[in-house]
């Protein structure tokens, strides 16, 4: 079995895993977590859920800058990953990546709509917020991975203004940008007009309808639910990072997802499924199929912690118990093992499904609100995580997810505690 994974199943995966687009948009996306996360805090206290407080907020003026501030962070989010990826990308190659972005930047912002009509009849141009959020996040993965293709082709073939020795990198390097910036440019331009006069709209709005809505439909489905809670510890079974995987490529379709929820509150409309809102969202996942760690392996940690007969297994729970509170299990993983352990293996894949299907029938049926565009760092701890996420039923429910987890892993580790103790006892004697 592990000649097999090895030799067959492991190198086809890091092949896919470690291709030029996997890492640009992986690694590209991680530059707009961080406002995304600082925007849901300001998001969160524009919406504080003491009434009072939040009451008093708006009289004295302040909700209006919390706002603002979610407006300029949050809502930006696809314009910052069409950046980033870019930039990723033709890093990765072993050239200044900032050209690229800048040029996908240009070409983001040229795809999108940009005027409206104001009350005296007077076209003004304007940058939609609409489509430098969550609606345009497919746009700006495409555009990224795109323009730093070409970008990188043009370095590797040499396709560029060379500048004399002397002249300084910033000025050698602007140049350097003319040529490739040049065609990307044109040839987004050409798009633009083709669309705009074949199909009377924008490419950004082309993407959304005919691409990023039925993929949003996909990953907001029962089946997504059981395809991400499955791949996630699969990958990690081989010993390769299933959550950033599988995170980087749903990761963009969950956050519009997150986004379009939001986008249905600010309208001034219910959250439910007949206004259009999303069931599986980023909050979905980190704090319900990857809370405590892949596998949602904190029933494992109690066990090995406070119930394990063997001193491998409670020294391992020893030093996983701490970081599992921050959603971390690598040591748990790997000390058990859970890689590469058929047994462990079980538990280990099942309990991400069972998480995903009761969270989802819970908030189908309405036990639990949908959630809001408020995101918490994936290292919030969970049941705190779960409350600013979605109030007290939805901690309520992480409690039951976590207490499920310790009698799903039960009968699998109690047969590894088992032989490890009696290897210790025979080892002794």
């Amino acid at each position: 079995m592990k000649d097999f994974l090895n030799n067959k199943v492991i190198p086809k995966m890091m092949v896919f895993i470690n291709t030029k687009a996997i890492r640009g948009l992986k690694d590209g996306l991680l530059y707009s977590m961080p406002m995304m996360i600082i925007g849901s805090i300001f998001l969160l206290l524009a919406n504080f859920p003491y009434t009072p407080f939040a009451n008093w907020l708006g009289s004295v003026g302040i909700t209006p800058v919390l706002n603002q501030v979610y407006e300029s962070t949050f809502n930006i989010m696809a314009l910052i990953a069409s950046i980033g990826i870019a930039y990723t990308y033709v890093k990765n190659e072993g050239y200044n990546g900032m050209p690229a972005g800048v040029i996908s930047l240009c070409t983001y912002l040229l795809f999108q709509p940009s005027q409206v009509t104001n009350q005296e009849g007077a076209n003004v141009g304007v940058i939609f917020k609409t489509w430098t959020g969550g609606q345009g996040m497919i746009g700006a993965i495409m555009i990224g991975l795109i323009v730093g293709w070409i970008y990188t082709v043009f370095l590797k073939k040499n396709i560029t203004i060379k500048m004399p020795d002397g002249v300084p990198d910033g000025v050698a390097t602007s140049f350097t940008a003319l040529i490739p910036g040049a065609v990307v440019i044109i040839a987004a331009s050409i798009i633009y007009a083709v669309v705009k006069n074949m199909f009377a709209t924008t490419p950004m709005e082309w993407i959304y309808k005919t691409i990023q809505i039925p993929l949003q439909g996909l990953t907001d489905s029962f089946g997504g639910v059981v395809a991400m809670g499955f791949l996630i510890p699969f990958f990690w079974f081989f010993g390769i990072h299933g959550s950033t995987l599988v995170g980087g490529i749903m990761g963009p379709l969950l956050t519009a997802n997150t986004a379009a929820n939001q986008a249905i509150l600010d309208s001034g409309q219910e959250l439910n499924l007949a206004n259009g809102g999303h069931i599986v969202t980023q909050q979905f996942l980190d704090q319900f199929m990857t809370v405590t760690g892949a596998g949602i392996t904190i029933g494992l940690v109690i066990y090995l912690t406070f119930f394990a007969k063997s001193n491998q297994c409670r020294q391992v729970g020893r030093l996983g118990i701490g970081p599992a509170f921050f959603n971390i299990n690598e040591p748990v993983l790997f000390g058990t093992p859970v890689v590469l352990n058929p047994i462990m293996a079980i538990p280990f894949m099942i309990m991400p499904v069972l998480s995903g299907t009761i969270q989802y029938l819970a908030i189908y049926t309405g036990l639990c609100p949908m959630y809001k565009g408020i995101l918490v760092p994936w290292t919030c701890p969970p049941i705190i995580s779960g409350f600013l996420i979605g109030g007290w039923r939805t901690a309520l429910l992480q409690v039951g997810i976590l207490a499920l987890s310790f009698f799903v892993y039960l009968p699998f580790i109690r047969v590894i505690d088992k032989m490890y103790e009696k290897q210790e006892n025979q080892t002794q004697e």
